[in-house]
């Protein structure tokens, strides 16, 4: 477990949830797989058996099929949800929360919030990109990306200074980051680039080639 100097106080909001771990990470994804599993191979096994019993219920059984190919893509287009950009506020503020931003980051950083609107962070658990409302975790080798939602109390804060808030709590504690935010998808990459638009798909191309390199 990782050492923590000044955990979140935010954790006391969900003082029931275990503390984010490498292992615990691991065991949540393959949960999550088992699970989409559990939803998905009963309409497939149907489908193959109506085939095999009478031929004729073939259309019923390719309906089942991509009934199961469906759930997944549903969840994934909820984890693609938790980074999708929202309608920049005008004015000052927002200028002067972007600055702040890009004081917090490096120079690649910075580019990347350009074109995408996230911010890449290498972490102990992953590697990072940070939205204003959620952020997305690929984990080390590259073959599996959590989906977080995770929003700053204060909604009226500018774009750049929610994406800086975050961060900075990111920073400060990257397991009880991970603890409080909400997991909304776990699953391969490839499933999740699908849903995403396409600057967004570019953050995770680059935060997928980082997380291989570990």
């Amino acid at each position: 477990m990782m050492a923590v100097v000044d955990p979140l106080p935010e954790l006391a909001s969900v003082y029931w949830r275990p503390r984010a771990t490498d292992h615990r990470l691991v065991r949540s994804g393959r949960l999550w797989t088992l699970s989409a599993v559990a939803h998905t191979m009963p309409l497939i096994i149907a489908a193959v058996a109506l085939g095999l019993v009478n031929p004729v219920t073939v259309p019923v059984g390719l309906a089942l099929v991509a009934h199961a190919w469906a759930i997944p893509e549903l969840y994934a287009a909820r984890g693609a949800n938790v980074v999708r950009r929202r309608p920049p506020s005008s004015g000052e503020a927002e200028r002067v929360a972007l600055g702040l931003l890009c004081d917090l980051v490096g120079h690649s950083s910075r580019e990347l919030h350009g074109r995408t609107g996230l911010v890449l962070e290498r972490g102990g658990l992953g590697t990072w990109l940070v939205g204003e409302a959620g952020a997305l975790l690929v984990r080390p080798g590259g073959h599996r990306v959590n989906c977080y939602c995770v929003k700053v109390a204060d909604a009226s804060m500018p774009r750049g200074d929610r994406i800086a808030h975050l961060l900075l709590a990111l920073r400060a504690d990257e397991a009880g980051f991970a603890t409080v935010a909400n997991l909304a998808f776990s699953g391969a990459p490839w499933r999740l680039r699908r849903r995403l638009r396409q600057p967004t798909r570019e953050a995770l191309d680059i935060a997928v080639k980082a997380a291989r390199k570990r």
